[in-house]
């Protein structure tokens, strides 16, 4: 059956795509640093945790000490306004892949039932490549060259969601849930409820903001205060608390460069004078917003 494994061959052979023709532009820096991303993806279950370890370290290194580069002027994409709103018509191929393949091949017996919705995510992207190229008809190349433009202008900044959500792990191996949880403990003022669901609301916004992510943020607030004191101790709706917890999370994502794939990258892609001017503008928007989902697990999780 498909699942990761062939959908990360398939990633990686597009890493290791534009490694190529960074080498070929004599971009040797670009060409490691995406090399290794490559290799993380079709080898990384061979490597152990050391090897991937020091590759990490290696690309952490190149990323760190400036040396990718970004792409030319002369390298800018061609216009497409005479196609106007069109062009995005083939974008939604993806997303809507995605979701009849999650509700229609999960018995197929052709895909892993658990990796359903991310192997249709991977269909949905070559079913649009199929689809731009019979529309467009670019040159053979022209969709791994223009990635790779497009991955340059991130740079290192693409895998930095990855990089935070092994964080995430980390800290919860390492037991900060139950540290965060002790504190939390002495703090919050002995049954009070709205203290402890404040408590889980603005500490799933700050961890994320500290992680960049809140699935990485998730287990580290659930294990401190969702589950022993909102769950168990006031016998909260698990459902309700972690789902609109998890939204009190993505407000803390609407606040912080960590979080680089939505705030970082769009500020490289529009050349935008100011880096922080997306979070900057998200958050008066954020914080209303974290105040209300505060405010539902507060009347609706609790009978």
């Amino acid at each position: 059956m498909i699942g990761l494994p062939e959908l990360y061959a398939f990633a990686g052979l597009v890493f290791a795509g534009y490694a190529i023709l960074s080498l070929a532009r004599r971009r040797l820096a670009n060409a490691a640093f995406w090399g290794l991303l490559a290799g993380s993806f079709l080898a990384g279950d061979r490597f152990g945790d050391f090897g991937n370890g020091l590759l990490v370290l290696a690309m952490v290194a190149l990323g760190g000490f400036g040396a990718l580069k970004r792409p030319d002027v002369s390298e800018e994409a061609e216009d497409g306004g005479r196609y106007g709103n069109l062009l995005f018509l083939p974008a939604l191929i993806i997303p809507a892949t995605a979701l009849a393949g999650t509700f229609l091949l999960p018995d197929s017996g052709l895909i892993d039932p658990k990796q359903v919705t991310l192997v249709s995510l991977g269909l949905g992207v070559i079913l649009a490549l199929v689809v731009l190229y019979a529309w467009l008809r670019p040159r053979p190349l022209a969709a791994l060259e223009e990635g790779r433009r497009l991955i340059d202008s991130v740079g290192w900044a693409a895998i930095l969601p990855q990089l935070l959500a092994s964080l995430g792990a980390v800290f919860a191996v390492a037991g900060v849930g139950d540290l965060v949880g002790g504190v939390a403990g002495r703090l919050i003022p002995d049954g009070s409820l709205f203290a402890a669901v404040a408590a889980y609301g603005l500490g799933m916004a700050f961890f994320t903001m500290i992680m960049g992510n809140a699935f990485a943020a998730f287990p580290v607030m659930t294990a401190a205060i969702g589950l022993p004191l909102l769950i168990r101790g006031f016998g909260g709706d698990a459902a309700i608390i972690c789902a609109i917890g998890m939204l009190a999370g993505f407000c803390g994502t609407l606040m912080t460069p960590m979080a680089a794939n939505f705030n970082i990258v769009p500020a490289a892609l529009l050349e935008l004078k100011d880096r922080n001017g997306v979070v900057k503008a998200q958050i008066g928007t954020a914080l209303p917003l974290l105040a209300c989902n505060i405010a539902l697990i507060y009347w609706l999780a609790f009978p």
